[in-house]
């Protein structure tokens, strides 16, 4: 089955930046009818204006938009700025996907019409090659058939994996949402200590960036747990051993994460509404 067939109906986008960009790209890959696809974005990249030529409806009149899917893909700071005419879009069979950080179904269902079937989803930036990871949540409202329309929609830029309890979600965007960033930190870090070992900064550069990139690569297409790549990399009394002793100590790189991600996911619960 191909992925337009996957994903049946007229689907809305709302908001067409980088991750709603990345979207509705992932969906025309999919082979998506560009012309069951509007997209609402006021200030549309010229990436994003050109599909109008492949038929996709940018902007068009609110009155002549039909809906099964509507993603709202825009920053959490204008949701109630653009909540109500979101729900002027609504109609009774469609199901409501939000990528925006934050903001809970309570929220959502709240600014929609009433018993409005609502997914709420956290992506993170890897979306943008197709090597994301989003994580879904729908309430009581959602039919079987609405979960598989928002799992396709999703699963467009990469996994999805579905979890009940919403309350994850804080944890969630501390780990996955916000994970690529230490990602990148971990590579900044390793390219500055090889320039303090004695390297030249654009080759250690090029050195952190190639090896953080292709032990993420080894990682994907392994099924090893990663505790054991890692063991694998590592021999005893070796190189490896000596710098993983540091980071593996007392005060080392473990507990330094799960400070942070508690940080992050205490941030994530005063944040939301």
């Amino acid at each position: 089955m191909t992925g337009g067939e996957v994903i049946a109906g007229n689907v809305v986008l709302i908001g067409a930046g980088k991750m709603g960009g990345a979207l509705l790209q992932g969906w025309i890959g999919l082979g998506v009818d560009p012309a069951r696809i509007v997209a609402i974005e006021p200030e549309p990249a010229a990436s994003i204006a050109a599909l109008s030529a492949r038929g996709v409806r940018i902007n068009p009149d609110p009155a002549s938009i039909c809906s099964d899917a509507i993603v709202i893909a825009v920053k959490p700071q204008i949701a109630a700025e653009i909540m109500p005419d979101v729900a002027s879009l609504v109609s009774p069979s469609a199901v409501v996907i939000s990528i925006m950080a934050g903001r809970t179904i309570g929220f959502l269902a709240g600014a929609l019409p009433h018993n409005a079937a609502v997914v709420r989803a956290m992506p993170n930036t890897p979306a943008a090659i197709g090597r994301g990871i989003t994580v879904a949540v729908a309430n009581s409202r959602v039919s079987s058939a609405q979960r598989q329309l928002a799992d396709a929609l999703l699963r467009a830029t990469g996994a999805v994996e579905w979890i009940d309890d919403e309350a994850m979600m804080d944890a969630v965007t501390a780990v996955s949402g916000s994970g690529p960033a230490y990602v990148f930190l971990l590579t900044e870090s390793l390219a500055r200590a090889g320039e303090k070992a004695g390297l030249p900064a654009e080759l250690a550069a090029r050195l952190a960036r190639a090896t953080v990139a292709g032990s993420g690569e080894l990682l994907h297409r392994s099924s090893i747990d990663a505790a054991v790549l890692r063991q694998n990399v590592t021999s005893p009394g070796g190189t490896t051993a000596a710098a993983l002793d540091v980071l593996m100590g007392e005060d080392g790189l473990q507990q330094l994460m799960i400070r942070a991600i508690a940080a992050a996911t205490k941030r994530s619960k005063d944040l939301a509404t």
